[in-house]
């Protein structure tokens, strides 16, 4: 993605100062660790990337809103959002190695509330302000929210990924952060782009189970998606454009197709009229300079 970079600790702590001086007050940390396991260990170990990063952003720029992004696909070495063991083994199971490629697999969706909730509460402890959990496992909200409160941090709030799509949106963010599944698809834990009766039950399941905040992923195919839900759900609503949705913007404007400024902010404007009141976007900083 022109423009966009995989940081370390000390740059990103120049980013969210710039970010901040702009008026961007809010950014989501993503991390890429250096070792992959089939329990995601850098995701909840108490020195991991993001772990140590929001410290040293804290530290800087006390007054930024730091969100945590809460999902193991970064952190598995099969790229998957969850715990992976051969079929047909037991689902009561706790690890097992991840299957060949040419093997049935299953997701195994309790024991991965588990690694999940531990995550959150380690990420909430280094000064992520918000949770956001994308990983689209079943009673992960309800699972995050006894983790954090069983650690004494109730006051955290909590942004579901309550409708994330199977998309084909996501490419170039899964290769920049090396997280694209080894064997299989995420499509058994991602929402079907076909079914927005679906999203909506999921959305009113998240909250029902204690999100504070909900999002919408992708944003700009799924603008019905986002006013559907803003008509239906009176809570804090987000959409998050992704790194498919910006390249091909980029990719677009490089080639003299498009007047790149006016389609970036026409396509945050058509975003914001669906109804979404907060926007991930990777044109956050340029936004901001044309609108101060």
């Amino acid at each position: 993605m022109p423009g966009v970079f995989n940081l370390s600790v000390d740059e990103a702590v120049k980013e969210v100062r710039e970010a901040h001086s702009l008026g961007v007050l809010s950014v989501i940390l993503f991390g890429l660790p250096q070792k992959k396991d089939e329990i995601a260990t850098g995701a909840w170990a108490n020195d991991g990337i993001v772990q140590q990063a929001a410290r040293a952003i804290k530290r800087e720029v006390p007054d930024a809103i730091l969100m945590g992004d809460v999902c193991l696909c970064e952190y598995m070495s099969h790229g998957h959002c969850g715990i992976v063991e051969a079929a047909p083994q037991s689902l009561g199971a706790a690890v097992a190695s991840p299957p060949a490629a040419t093997t049935e697999y299953e997701i195994v969706n309790d024991a991965t509330l588990e690694l999940l909730a531990r995550t959150s509460v380690s990420l909430a402890r280094a000064g992520i302000d918000i949770i956001a959990p994308s990983d689209m496992m079943d009673g992960r909200v309800a699972a995050i929210r006894k983790g954090l409160d069983e650690a004494g941090l109730a006051n955290t709030p909590i942004l579901s990924y309550a409708a994330k799509f199977a998309s084909g949106f996501y490419g170039p963010f899964r290769e920049a952060a090396d997280s694209a599944p080894q064997f299989g698809d995420r499509r058994s834990y991602q929402m079907d782009g076909a079914n927005i009766r679906e999203a909506m039950r999921e959305i009113e399941l998240d909250l029902e189970e204690g999100a504070d905040m909900i999002m919408v992923k992708p944003a700009m195919p799924y603008l019905d998606v986002i006013a559907a839900a803003r008509e239906r759900f009176d809570v804090p609503l987000a959409a998050y454009q992704v790194s498919g949705e910006y390249a091909m913007i980029e990719a677009a404007a490089r080639n003299n197709w498009i007047d790149r400024e006016r389609v970036m902010m026409e396509s945050l404007l058509s975003i914001r009229r669906a109804g979404a009141s907060i926007i991930l976007t990777y044109y956050a900083k340029e936004a901001a300079r044309l609108l101060g």
